[in-house]
């Protein structure tokens, strides 16, 4: 018998992890969630590939990294997509040999396959689609993950491939243009309608509610009766399905209200038709609620699906109009806006039921009505953020539900209600765009100033994603446009030219009005009083190119540019000498700084020498010749350009 401390305990080893097994055929499954909670599975079955140790390892790392990294749901189903688009092409390239691909050994070549099989990946896809460059990217991260593990070895040209830059293009990301102003405009007028509507049927169906009874005691063809069940919850839709039987024993009542547009019935599923119909008489289903939004992204300018996820303690109503709490998710931000009501403003205008049902964009009063009509809802659902767009469903189990708002949904994303109301909208559907015409709408209300248009994100944003839209480019090209034309219209404004027979006229006052001149004006150019040296100025105290009232600092300088100046025949020896004085500085300075400096006022010179006579011209050469006349010009001019 064994003495005290000869006893022995084998105790059990502590349990390894083991690693990945390569050549395991078995399916690699991932389970996540999405943006509106949906809970999404992605699997992977390396034995439906012939590469099937290749893809198991690839499976195995998107496994892992998935958990690791937390990835959304749409980057798992992208990665996911990659391994499956990568096998495919391996069992083509390699045939038979694909059966011993494995990214640990040199042969078969993967490298090779791997550069081949990015080289023909756009062609699968859309011109300028940025899809396979992120493909191409998810299986570069699997390698490279791979390769820092230390007992999982990849082959070197494969590894080296990995960390090199993606071998495929990127793509051209097409920005959202906005929708429209007819469009816009019909979808609201849609949007207030359904609301409307929405807000009608509802209570007529509480007040048809209130009238009925126990189904189960009094009849179940009844519609009051099956809505009294549902409001107080004292029947599902699974049993009405079940007491109401075959529809070929339905009163015409119930038939009617489940008879389609076009007056065919839904014989084989209207009991479901049926009971999803009566849901909606009580509480909004997931189709009414895009008006809402449609109404909300319309009045604030906010991304869609921040208004989506609006929630109780998130809406504060303030005597001017609503303050909401609103979550950019993407940047993890929380961020509030007041918006002030222009009821608030329209304090004398009596507030009659025909009033509250025209269309206004006031987000306090949109909120309100959202807050009314699921009320009830909100009540039965078990959501503890107390979400504001809330929906009832009768789901394939026939069980009625109380759930956040998914605007995703099978047959009723927002294409679906478009088309329910009959609003069709050219280009994407897609409600992005609203918010874009809303921002538009930002810039043209404070003239361009993109920080008033970029209330919710940086400047930079607003420039990159918002800028390119097609009302903000046909301004932008409106206003360059008008400067164009305010320009040109300068230029074109230079001396007026008097010829002989107009300075004749002086003393006719209809021939002056003509001209533009008043009786003082014209004598006072014939008789030299406001001579300027090169030309004679109209008003030298209202120049363009000093401030009104001031004396014109550049003439003479500048007065073959300037709509004050006028030419009179007398000038042209001055004119002439001018025309030398500018034809020496054209020498000395080069095209380009001439013509920014000089270029208007000589063209405008030639243009008048041109109209004058070889006669004039010479007879003009001879005064400044035998008469000593000198070219007066301040000396600025010739320091200027000898320096």
């Amino acid at each position: 018998m064994p003495r005290r401390g000869e006893f022995t305990r084998d105790f059990p080893a502590a349990p390894t992890v083991p690693e990945p097994v390569a050549g395991r055929i078995g399916e690699r499954v991932v389970h996540t969630s999405s943006a509106t909670r949906r809970n999404l599975t992605s699997r992977i079955l390396p034995g439906n590939h012939t590469c099937s140790q290749l893809a198991a390892e690839l499976a195995d790392e998107w496994v892992e990294y998935v958990d690791a990294a937390g990835v959304a749901a749409g980057t798992v189903q992208c990665y996911q997509q990659a391994i499956k688009s990568l096998c495919t092409s391996v069992d083509m390239q390699l045939g038979e040999n694909a059966s011993r691909a494995t990214l640990a050994c040199d042969q078969p070549d993967l490298g090779r396959v791997i550069a081949a099989w990015e080289r023909t990946l756009p062609s699968g896809f859309a011109p300028n689609s940025m899809r396979p460059t992120i493909l191409s990217g998810a299986i570069r991260t699997l390698i490279r993950r791979r390769a820092e593990h230390p007992h999982r070895p990849v082959a070197e040209r494969v590894a080296g491939l990995a960390k090199a830059g993606s071998g495929v293009p990127i793509g051209e990301n097409n920005e959202l243009d906005e929708f429209s102003r007819e469009d816009k405009q019909a979808m609201v007028r849609a949007a207030w309608a359904a609301v409307i509507a929405l807000e009608k049927r509802l209570e007529a169906g509480w007040r048809t509610a209130g009238q009925g009874r126990h189904p189960q005691g009094d009849s179940w063809m009844s519609i009051p009766n099956l809505l009294w069940g549902l409001a107080h919850d004292a029947v599902t839709p699974a049993e009405i399905s079940d007491g109401l039987g075959p529809p070929g024993g339905w009163t015409e009542e119930l038939r009617e209200c489940i008879r389609r547009p076009d007056g065919s019935f839904p014989a084989t599923t209207a009991r479901t038709v049926l009971t999803r119909w009566l849901v909606a008489q009580l509480w909004p289903n997931t189709l009414d609620l895009h008006a809402f939004r449609v109404l909300l992204v319309d009045a604030t300018a906010h991304p869609p699906e921040e208004m989506s996820k609006l929630t109780e303690g998130g809406v504060e109503f303030t005597p001017g109009g609503v303050r909401l709490t609103l979550v950019r998710k993407r940047a993890k931000r929380r961020y509030y806006r007041a918006f002030k009501d222009a009821s608030v403003e329209m304090a004398d205008v009596i507030e009659s039921k025909e009033f509250r049902d025209l269309p206004r964009r006031e987000p306090g009063v949109i909120v309100k009505r959202l807050m009314g009509v699921t009320e009830r809802a909100r009540e039965r659902a078990a959501d503890p953020e107390r979400n504001l767009f809330v929906r009832a469903v009768v789901d394939v189990d026939r069980k009625l539900k109380f759930c956040e708002w998914n605007p995703e949904a099978p047959l009723a994303r927002f294409s679906a209600w478009l088309q329910a109301h009959g609003v069709t909208v050219d280009g994407k559907v897609d409600i992005r765009r609203l918010r874009k015409s809303g921002k538009v709408e930002k810039v043209v209300a404070s003239r361009g100033h993109i920080h008033e248009a970029a209330d919710d994100h940086y400047e930079e944003t607003f420039k990159s994603h918002y800028a390119q839209g097609t009302t903000l480019r046909v301004i932008s090209g409106e206003v360059i446009n008008s400067a164009q034309e305010h320009w040109f219209s300068q230029a074109l404004q230079g001396p007026t030219v008097l010829s002989q027979e107009a300075v004749a006229a002086a003393g006719e006052s209809t021939r002056l009005q003509a001209l533009g001149l008043t009786a003082q004006e014209a004598n006072d150019l014939v008789q030299g009083e406001l001579d300027m040296g090169v030309t004679h100025c109209k008003n030298p105290y209202d120049s363009p190119f000093s401030p009104a009232g001031e004396l014109c600092s550049v003439a003479p300088l500048r007065c073959l540019e300037c709509r004050n100046a006028w030419v009179l025949p007398s000038q042209l020896p001055q004119l002439l000498l001018f025309s030398d004085h500018l034809a020496r500085v054209r020498q000395r300075m080069t095209p380009a700084r001439f013509t920014a400096f000089w270029g208007q006022s000589y063209v405008n010179l030639q243009a008048v020498l041109e109209d004058r006579t070889e006669q004039e011209i010479t007879l003009a050469r001879k005064h400044i010749a035998e008469g000593g006349i000198a070219l007066d010009l301040p000396l600025a001019a010739h320091v200027e350009f000898d320096a």
